[in-house]
């Protein structure tokens, strides 16, 4: 019997949940991390093992992160340590403090990502004033972005714009935010989303009919699609390619959970959310992969490209696609309005994906403690305000980089791997398949019950393995630190992880023990 608290909220369209989710999903990995991820591992390498982790690991997880979402939704819960814990039949009481990964991820992202989704607004500015245009060189532009992040030595712009620039950004976040469900994160993707994609289409007509300089538009889709099959033996293309599917799928985070939370009893999630991944796919792969790719080939070769992707994640589509839209022919006024689409689109793509971050401990105040949701939003942002200042002001101390891998990366295939193991193992494969298909509108394919219960775990469980040794032990040791400055602003930054995770911890014991059924039990 679902337990539903009277001030519940849901989802006012299937059109706003599709896109919804969607602009969860659709975020900066599918327009700046994907086309380098793909530049750095070959190409059409890359894309081998990229369809055949969606398949076997983004698909699975999806889905189970869509049913466990309504399932604990409909007992009265929208985030994870809920149910986590209805997932065990209340049988389990450790399964609530494991949920607190689902609050503790999205919420540390929640803080970098904004200050990072202002530098998109900003440079949808400076496209439009020309700022950055007459620097159309790539170490010019790569020094133009890093004035702007690195306050304490702006030569372009002044700190104050910077700052600016995230105030506008994080205030409107947080109104969408304090709006709700339907009246706010609903409207902004049915505003938003559409808007993305027209931008998107627009650029990507551009791109392909651009004439050739260094190479052409279509030497950049034959680097993409064209594997070099020989390379397919190498580890590491895998192992980014199962890592990008966390990115562009926003598995392993909680907002799938929670999103899908507000969902009723019978509503259709194995179609729904078969929809929404493939509108994620759709945007990443046919116009994150035909714009930036493409437009760098064009104008630095294939082989400049690959090297400007080899810099880091922001240097492909920000920097190498700053200097392309001052090289596109024609007027510098239409380099400008192209530039302005593109940077605006990653403002929208970014924004939706925000609202979601922070989402997750919203639900959490508001069903376990019976918050208001304003309430409830204002606390969160001022959490997230007080932290993503810190990112704000020693960006350069590699700060940010600390936490997007802990949290972003290593952090999501931790609650991944958390997850499968409740729903296909605790909550039993039987139980989860009958779930998921109640109210379907499709039968997913059979063969999906054996992969969740066994394919999709030895996945994470390689993933967990390899980067365990290769990744997360040299980096919790910092010896891929380069600058000994940065280690003392790191040290700090992991404290204040710490904090976070105690802190919801705390919050969910004092959660529980509000129960009068269940206080004595934790």
């Amino acid at each position: 019997m679902s337990v539903e608290s009277p001030s519940k909220e849901r989802w006012a369209t299937r059109i706003g949940l599709v896109l919804a989710m969607a602009g969860n999903a659709v975020g900066l990995g599918n327009f700046l991390r994907f086309p380098v991820q793909a530049a750095q591992n070959g190409g059409g390498t890359f894309m081998i093992p990229y369809f055949i982790s969606f398949l076997l690991l983004g698909i699975p997880l999806m889905w189970i992160e869509w049913g466990i979402g309504r399932y604990g939704g409909n007992a009265g819960h929208c985030s994870a340590p809920g149910m986590f814990e209805a997932l065990t039949g209340r049988r389990k009481h450790w399964a609530k403090y494991l949920g607190a990964l689902g609050l503790v991820i999205p919420m540390i992202v929640f803080t970098y990502y904004t200050y990072v989704v202002s530098w998109m607004l900003a440079m949808s500015f400076f496209s439009l004033t020309g700022s950055f245009f007459g620097l159309g060189e790539v170490d010019a532009m790569r020094g133009f972005l890093a004035s702007y992040q690195n306050i304490s030595d702006s030569s372009f712009v002044s700190g104050g714009v910077t700052i600016g620039f995230f105030l506008v950004t994080f205030c409107f976040i947080a109104f969408v935010l304090s709006r709700g469900v339907s009246g706010g994160i609903e409207k902004l993707a049915l505003y938003g989303m559409p808007i993305l994609f027209v931008f998107a289409f627009l650029l990507m007509a551009r791109v392909l009919t651009l004439p050739p300089a260094v190479a052409s538009p279509a030497d950049g889709l034959n680097f993409i699609w064209n594997p070099d099959w020989g390379a397919l033996g190498n580890a590491r293309v895998w192992l980014a390619a199962a890592g990008q599917m966390f990115f562009t799928l926003s598995v392993g985070m909680g907002t799938i959970h929670c999103y899908a939370a507000y969902l009723r009893e019978k509503d259709d999630i194995a179609l729904t959310g078969l929809s929404t991944a493939a509108t994620n796919e759709f945007a990443e792969v046919v116009l994150g992969g035909t714009i930036a790719i493409p437009a760098a080939v064009v104008f630095f070769g294939v082989a400049g490209a690959t090297a400007i992707a080899q810099g880091g994640s922001f240097d492909l589509g920000i920097v190498a696609m700053g200097v392309v839209f001052q090289k596109l022919p024609g007027p510098q006024i239409l380099g400008q309005l192209a530039a302005f689409l593109w940077f605006f689109l990653l403002f929208i793509a970014g924004a939706t994906s925000s609202v979601a971050q922070a989402s997750p401990t919203i639900a959490f105040l508001q069903d376990e403690f019976g918050w208001r949701r304003k309430r409830a939003a204002t606390a969160v942002a001022a959490v997230g305000f007080g932290l993503a200042i810190f990112h704000v002001l020693f960006f350069r101390m590699g700060v940010l980089d600390e936490w997007d891998y802990w949290a972003g990366t290593f952090g999501l295939v931790v609650f991944a791997a958390v997850e499968i193991v409740l729903f296909s193992f605790i909550f039993g494969i039987d139980n989860g398949w009958k779930q998921l298909h109640e109210g379907a509108d499709i039968r997913i394919p059979a063969p999906y019950k054996p992969i969740m219960k066994w394919v999709t775990p030895a996945f994470l469980a390689i993933l967990l393995g390899w980067w365990g040794v290769t990744e997360a032990w040299p980096a919790l040791l910092m010896e891929n630190v380069t600058d000994p400055a940065t280690i003392p602003y790191r040290w700090v930054s992991r404290i204040l992880m710490v904090a976070l995770v105690l802190g919801c911890l705390w919050m969910i014991r004092a959660a529980w023990r509000r129960r009068p059924d269940e206080g004595s039990s934790t």
